[in-house]
């Protein structure tokens, strides 16, 4: 399954250093703004609860440990289908709601395809995730037969070497090759941005990325010891929207690891609406990567209604 969208495929654009080598970011004004917005923002009652409702419809609900069982997996996959308990569904005037996909391994995807039947979109974390250093033939190989198996979506992780060697070339041409593997299947890149350095590294490795056919750029694998900030979330926005002027293509954006409590989730949306506007406010545009900030969202839902809050052990995951 795909989510419903009126979007064609990010087509990509020729490779161009020219392009790569102008990009520019003022850091300390990137920082300035990015902790402006949280201040900004105070959603109260109704209008906190639909902002809530609409990041559980984002999230791709993850189990990436050792220790994944086929158990687990479906235990995900129902809690995907069902994030939320209908009661409390039916006092805030919600008939429905899902997560956006289930991502998991690649042993895990006929598991999760059997378990959603269809329902939501399976996503496949590809490419020697996390550090991506197996030999990139084996990477191609690992993209086809996740597709096979019938992930509708893959995340790759790019080759981090080429962004601090300054080898854009490399880094596109590489991508451009993950692209094709994808084939039918949307392929969010993940820049790991924690280990890029700089901010502007950041921006560069989000544009070769789009040029090189992305439909999605996230954040992070999860497993750096920086994951997702509003600064670095500020400067991929800002690159899909100069990317949209250039191309006619809207690519989505995914934030991952480090996202995990409510009033995170609606300060990286609104952030989001500020940058890149409302039609980015769907799953065919924007994912949060997360396990744990379903559960804090759920809490603070019952307590929309309830007017109590209850203990974070009765909303697990899986």
């Amino acid at each position: 399954m795909t989510h419903p969208t009126d979007l064609s495929r990010n087509a990509g654009l020729p490779f161009d250093p020219a392009l790569v080598e102008a990009v520019r970011v003022n850091t300390p004004a990137t920082i300035r703004r990015a902790g402006g917005i949280g201040a900004r923002r105070s959603l109260k009652k109704e209008w906190q609860t639909a902002w809530l409702a609409r990041a559980v419809s984002m999230i791709d609900l993850t189990t990436l440990a050792g220790d994944d069982t086929p158990g687990r997996v479906r235990r995900l996959c129902a809690k995907a289908l069902a994030p939320v308990r209908g009661d409390i569904l039916q006092s805030i005037g919600l008939p429905d709601l899902t997560v956006g996909a289930v991502c998991v391994y690649h042993e895990m995807v006929p598991v999760a395809v059997e378990a959603l039947q269809g329902r939501l979109p399976v996503a496949a974390v590809s490419t020697g995730f996390p550090a991506g250093l197996s030999p990139f033939g084996i990477r191609l190989k690992e993209i086809e037969a996740s597709v096979a198996a019938g992930a509708t979506e893959i995340d790759i992780v790019i080759s981090r070497r080429h962004v601090l060697s300054g080898d854009w070339a490399a880094l596109y041409d590489e991508t451009a090759q993950m692209r094709a593997a994808c084939g039918p299947a949307h392929m969010k890149a993940i820049l790991a941005t924690g280990e890029l350095q700089t901010l502007r590294n950041v921006m560069k490795a989000s544009f070769v990325t789009m040029m090189a056919g992305a439909d999605f750029i996230k954040t992070s694998t999860g497993k750096e010891t920086v994951n997702a900030t509003l600064p670095v979330s500020l400067t991929m926005m800002r690159a899909i929207r100069a990317y949209e002027g250039m191309s006619g293509h809207k690519v989505g954006y995914k934030p991952a690891g480090g996202v995990s409590k409510a009033k995170d989730a609606v300060t990286y949306l609104s952030l989001l609406k500020d940058e890149l506007g409302d039609r980015w406010l769907r799953p065919d545009l924007f994912r949060f990567g997360a396990s744990s900030l379903l559960g804090d969202i759920e809490r603070q839902l019952e307590h929309a209604v309830t007017g109590r809050y209850s203990a974070a052990y009765r909303h697990a995951v899986g």
